[in-house]
């Protein structure tokens, strides 16, 4: 059986702040440093952080790094522009016909 091909599209962007809602850094505030649309996951600043054992390289000393791994788009909820709490995504046509963000707890639009 084939699947139906969806386009792997996130609601959240590079740069958004977000709100962990599953797992042990649940409750972190956090920027979106980067998104992996085909794998549906984001990376967060500061959230998910673990140490890393590398090998020195001629460009890298090695040593114990401490870096953040991606968590899954599901676990994140966008944090409202307005009062900082967990809110849903939506989109909306403005008048001069651009597609935007909103906020759908109080409706302000996310940039």
């Amino acid at each position: 059986m084939a699947q139906a091909q969806t386009k792997n599209k996130l609601k959240i962007k590079k740069g958004d702040q977000v709100i962990v809602l599953t797992g042990k850094d649940k409750g972190a505030k956090g920027e979106v440093v980067k998104t992996l649309p085909a794998e549906r996951r984001v990376i967060v600043q500061g959230v998910n952080v673990v140490k890393k054992h590398e090998r020195p390289t001629q460009f890298s000393q090695g040593g114990i790094v401490q870096k953040e791994l991606s968590i899954h788009v599901s676990n994140v909820a966008l944090a409202d522009p307005k009062n900082g709490k967990a809110t849903r995504v939506g989109y909306t046509t403005l008048k001069d016909g651009k597609k935007v963000r909103v906020a759908k707890k109080s409706g302000e639009t996310v940039e």
